[in-house]
């Protein structure tokens, strides 16, 4: 009796050899295993296989490529930055006021910006708020609506001039062109020379030149 026959199970229910038999799995589920597989491949080849023709037949790609030069096409272009528009000389009017102790500025000065095609309005003594307290050369003074226009048009005939726009200060509704106030200060000898007055007004006047578009990160 070999060793690997369990005690009392002799005769036929013996068990010759030195192994175990060796136990496989039935090559049914394998086979089933396989057969469902395959369909499922198959069937995502054709479907990919049909897409490919669609795309040939209708032209899909040169499509989508239409698509994206026109959205480049209708994509709004960043608005330029609006330019200041800076009025003429006769378009302001000037108070020519004098702050010093010297008689006669306010009215030779004023006869000066008349022949330079200024408006003149009053013509006289600073307030005492101001009379013989401006150091510099003189002191321009309007509403806050002629900070970046008005005020330094005047101040291309006055070199050293300081420009102070009051807040505080209301248009004059009445006033055909816009009113400020050159107030002349203990430091002014007279005003620019016509020719660099003229050259000044013109480079503050000149058009800026139009920035160069940036080019844009997608390629349209």
């Amino acid at each position: 009796m070999s060793m690997l026959t369990p005690p009392g199970m002799g005769g036929r229910y013996r068990v010759t050899g030195k192994t175990y038999p060796r136990m496989r799995r039935p090559k049914k589920r394998r086979r089933v295993v396989a057969l469902t597989a395959l369909p499922v491949a198959l069937l995502g080849l054709l479907g990919w296989g049909t897409l490919q023709l669609i795309d040939v037949f209708t032209g899909g790609g040169e499509a989508s490529a239409a698509g994206a030069r026109a959205q480049c096409a209708t994509r709004p272009s960043p608005s330029p930055t609006p330019a200041k528009v800076y009025p003429r000389p006769d378009g302001i009017t000037v108070n020519v006021l004098n702050a010093t102790t010297r008689g006669g500025l306010a009215k030779k000065t004023a006869d000066e910006l008349k022949k330079r095609g200024f408006q003149i309005g009053e013509v006289g003594n600073a307030p005492k708020e101001y009379d013989k307290k401006v150091k510099s050369a003189g002191l321009l003074r309007g509403g806050p609506e002629t900070a970046d226009t008005v005020l330094p048009v005047l101040g291309t005939q006055l070199a050293g001039a300081e420009l102070q726009p009051d807040a505080a200060r209301e248009p004059d509704e009445k006033a055909k062109t816009p009113v400020v106030d050159l107030i002349i200060g203990d430091g002014f000898k007279d005003l620019a020379a016509p020719a660099a007055a003229e050259k000044a007004l013109a480079a503050l006047t000149a058009p800026e030149p139009e920035p160069k578009a940036k080019a844009s990160r997608q390629a349209c």
